[in-house]
């Protein structure tokens, strides 16, 4: 089968404008998280009761962060023709995505030691059910490669899954891991399958 030509999109910081784009890009793909998951309080179990009859709440905090200019919706978008919004990669900075780092798998890891100001976590990434494989992923990757430094970024990272078998798209929430590499991310932890990328922006990779 012939794959598909790559949808032609623009990638734009994501913006208040982009507010009602975005939710119908999360109801599009049936995802109920609106992107609010790494800033919830409560544990896995409270997050999923919250997913199942509380999406309003995460879509609301969503709409807000945007409206505010708030850190915990910095990230880029792909629009395509008739401004629709077809993807969307969070590029949060670390600071505000503390839960990310304290998970088990990353708490104690060196490579999150040292300076930090300015590190930036590609954080969710999602594509509408109709524009995927189409190069969407890359081009949101590229796209916050490109932006994040007017933000105060010097570093990107990103924690994709890279799976020894097939998954579901839904399973790769945090990013295709050939997206981050082809954009010139380097493992710096190759923990299987949970490695950690990273690349400094504002510059051409080495």
């Amino acid at each position: 089968m012939t794959a598909e030509a790559p949808a032609p999109i623009q990638v734009e910081a994501a913006g208040p404008e982009h507010a009602a784009g975005l939710v119908a890009l999360f109801e599009a793909a049936g995802s109920p998280c609106y992107c609010r998951f790494w800033h919830f309080s409560g544990n896995n179990n409270a997050w999923l009761l919250r997913c199942a009859t509380a999406p309003g709440d995460n879509r609301a905090e969503l709409e807000a962060a945007l409206a505010a200019g708030d850190d915990e919706a910095r990230g880029v978008v792909a629009v395509a023709g008739a401004g629709l919004v077809v993807g969307w990669l969070k590029a949060a900075p670390a600071a505000v995505m503390h839960k990310a780092y304290d998970r088990r798998l990353y708490r104690s890891l060196p490579c999150f030691s040292g300076d930090r100001d300015g590190v930036f976590l590609l954080g969710c990434t999602l594509v509408h059910p109709q524009h995927r494989h189409r190069g969407v992923a890359r081009a949101l990757v590229a796209g916050a490669v490109q932006l994040s430094p007017s933000w105060g970024a010097r570093v990107l990272e990103a924690l994709p899954r890279r799976p020894h078998e097939p998954v579901s798209d839904e399973e790769l929430w945090t990013g295709p891991i050939g997206a981050f590499t082809e954009a010139g991310f380097v493992e710096v932890s190759d923990f299987e399958p949970y490695p950690v990328l990273r690349r400094a922006v504002g510059e051409t990779p080495s």
